[in-house]
């Protein structure tokens, strides 16, 4: 860059004569526009100078390289995310239809068993006979007494009972756990898929407001530095027209 002694300085570029308003020291641009252009000229250092015409192409490519970029890597995300959408990677289990399908004929009756003697159903029907089996007995209605107090036969027959109860609730329990752990499965599966989801809208948040929103803000003030030299350059082109027009009046 030399600067002669007309206040004139010399492109980078193509090496033609400038005004100083009529581009800027690379010094003062933009650090992604500076990094173009000493990408084609490595000798370049941040006092030399670059006229207006060469600096827009820079800044349009610059712009162009950001737009580009945050596209390829939104696509990135984009595709990332669709496939971990579709992915049957995660096994999920029907609990209902795999339980009715092993369900045998000893499970069905336990099941029963279990609903039935967890009811309000048994405790007041059960109630009831006990009831009518201590009142005959003991005030020996209708002239039956085959069991006097203390009820030694109804005490027997209420130990079988719950001898036999007892697992036949226990294998509905079991199949009770089974059902709770083929349930956490699933939600284990469930759980992973949504975490792997999770992790690539975060990404994807990461980068716009990392990289994506700053690229939009310098592509904004790129825009209007470009603008501004656009409307540089028509008034100095409509300057110009007006001194030409001038000049052809006075002759």
């Amino acid at each position: 860059m030399t600067l002669e002694t007309t206040n004139r300085v010399t492109c980078l570029v193509d090496g033609a004569s400038f005004t100083i308003d009529e581009g800027l020291y690379l010094k003062d641009l933009a650090q992604p526009v500076r990094n173009r252009i000493k990408r084609d000229y490595p000798r370049a250092k941040n006092t030399d100078f670059i006229c207006s015409h060469h600096l827009l192409k820079y800044r349009l490519d610059s712009v162009d390289a950001m737009i580009n970029a945050d596209l390829k890597q939104s696509q990135k995300i984009d595709r990332k995310l669709t496939r971990a959408l579709q992915s049957d990677d995660y096994e999920i289990t029907d609990v209902n239809q795999t339980l009715s399908k092993s369900l045998t004929m000893g499970q069905r009756i336990s099941d029963s068993v279990a609903r039935f003697g967890g009811s309000w159903g048994f405790i007041g029907s059960f109630s009831f006979f006990l009831v009518a089996w201590m009142i005959i007995n003991g005030l020996q209605l209708f002239g039956i007494k085959f069991d006097p107090y203390p009820f030694i036969l109804l005490n027997l027959c209420l130990s079988c009972i719950a001898a036999l109860q007892a697992p036949i609730i226990m294998m509905s329990q079991n199949r009770a756990a089974d059902r709770d752990r083929m349930d956490a499965e699933n939600d284990y599966h469930v759980n992973l898929k949504s975490e792997h989801e999770l992790r690539i809208l975060h990404a994807k948040l990461d980068h716009l407001s990392q990289n994506q929103i700053p690229h939009s803000l310098e592509i904004a003030k790129l825009q209007l530095e470009i603008m501004g030299e656009m409307r540089h350059e028509l008034n100095e082109l409509r300057d110009w027209q007006e001194k030409t027009e001038a000049g052809s009046h006075e002759k």
